[in-house]
């Protein structure tokens, strides 16, 4: 069970070679308790050597791997059965997701559908499974990686804005409905962060490294919060571009 300082037994990792899933599960593993932690990523990835050295590096004291295709739905029952193999999991990182060029993603059916699929019906697809199997041990927490983008859909990212805005919700009422069986689930909201998947694009304001994401995510995940902007800037940022008019917002260039 996660305890007050953040320890953990068993850590698992949607997204095993994801910069910003293996961010949290660093900041997770340095607080100490020895954790084992479960990745699940393609076994045949390039990356795979590298995030175990990493997350060993940061206090695991065991890793396992799972191998798990986030489009393959039909493998996700036994990919989180044998997640849970090995008993119970103390915290689940969800954190893949694909970013795209986004004026292909609008004209490109076959991209949108793939698009929507790795950022929005994988991730609940296993957010299904895993409120599932915590509700039947009894707790658990569950950091679930959304984005800025899914606040308010914008013409710049409209296809991917709209999975992250899909994810955001579904990850929200999962905890609702989870909340008096145990379970707690953390939204994280970053915008812009620095990693591979945003390397060579314009950096936007307000962008922050995968460490601030990391530390922002465990802390809210402690305090039980339900959601957390990374950059405090954006709650508000946020709630002022909700409320402007359509009309308006579509001749906003960002």
């Amino acid at each position: 069970m996660l305890n007050a300082v953040g320890q953990a037994q068993h850590i698992l990792l949607l997204g095993g070679t994801s910069e910003i899933g293996l961010a949290i599960v660093d900041e997770l593993a340095s607080r100490g308790g020895d954790p084992t932690v479960t990745l699940c990523a393609r076994r045949s990835s390039p990356r795979i050597d590298d995030a175990i050295a990493e997350v060993q590096r940061a206090g695991a004291a065991h890793v396992r791997l799972i191998d798990f295709d986030a489009l393959d739905f039909a493998s996700h029952p036994a990919v989180i059965d044998a997640a849970f193999a090995d008993g119970d999991v103390d915290v689940a990182v969800v954190a893949f997701g694909t970013l795209g060029d986004q004026e292909q993603l609008w004209q490109d059916q076959a991209a949108a559908v793939a698009s929507a699929q790795t950022n929005f019906t994988a991730p609940m697809s296993v957010g299904v499974l895993l409120g599932q199997r915590m509700k039947r041990q009894g707790h658990g927490t569950i950091i679930a990686m959304s984005s800025v983008a899914g606040q308010r859909v914008r013409r710049s990212n409209f296809v991917y804005g709209a999975s992250k805005a899909g994810i955001d919700g579904f990850y929200m009422q999962l905890g609702e409905a989870l909340k008096d069986d145990g379970v707690k689930v953390t939204v994280v909201r970053p915008g812009q962060v620095r990693t591979k998947m945003t390397a060579g694009l314009d950096e936007a304001p307000l962008t922050v490294n995968k460490e601030d994401v990391a530390k922002a995510a465990v802390d809210a995940a402690l305090a039980g919060k339900p959601a957390v902007f990374v950059h405090k800037l954006f709650g508000p940022i946020s709630l002022v571009l909700k409320s402007i008019p359509a009309p308006i917002m579509s001749k906003l260039n960002f």
